[in-house]
């Protein structure tokens, strides 16, 4: 469980990380902790996996279609187009304003967060 509790708290890195930090010091005993850090995690799977399964399953694609469009375009000119790469070009892609450049990590952070949470959680119910 603290490994799965590890690799939770390095995916997400923001408000499931903060409101963990907090259990940390606003309970003492470690095994009161641990269950509900359990409670939480899997609470908030299950969040995201409802939103993925739910009615609205299509309302994330809003945001991860153009994310991923841009997040690709980044690693694909990364790769070739810089200017000290295989084929250099003067052009560049346009990063993207401070605040929406944490959405797009937590937007497609929670896309891979809630599809391995919930084949996680369904093997430990196995």
């Amino acid at each position: 469980m603290t490994l799965l509790m590890s690799i939770l708290g390095w995916l997400t890195s923001g408000p499931l990380d903060r409101i963990f930090k907090t259990i940390d010091t606003s309970i003492d005993n470690e095994t009161k902790r641990e269950e509900v850090k359990a409670d939480l995690a899997k609470s908030y799977l299950s969040a995201q996996v409802s939103v993925l399964t739910g009615r609205g399953w299509w309302f994330p694609l809003l945001f991860l279609i153009p994310a991923g469009l841009w997040f690709a375009s980044v690693c694909v000119y990364s790769v070739l187009w810089c200017k000290a790469c295989i084929f250099p070009q003067a052009w560049s892609i346009a990063a993207l304003p401070p605040p929406l450049n944490e959405w797009m990590g937590a937007i497609v952070g929670s896309l891979f967060i809630g599809k391995a949470g919930e084949q996680i959680i369904a093997k430990l119910r196995k």
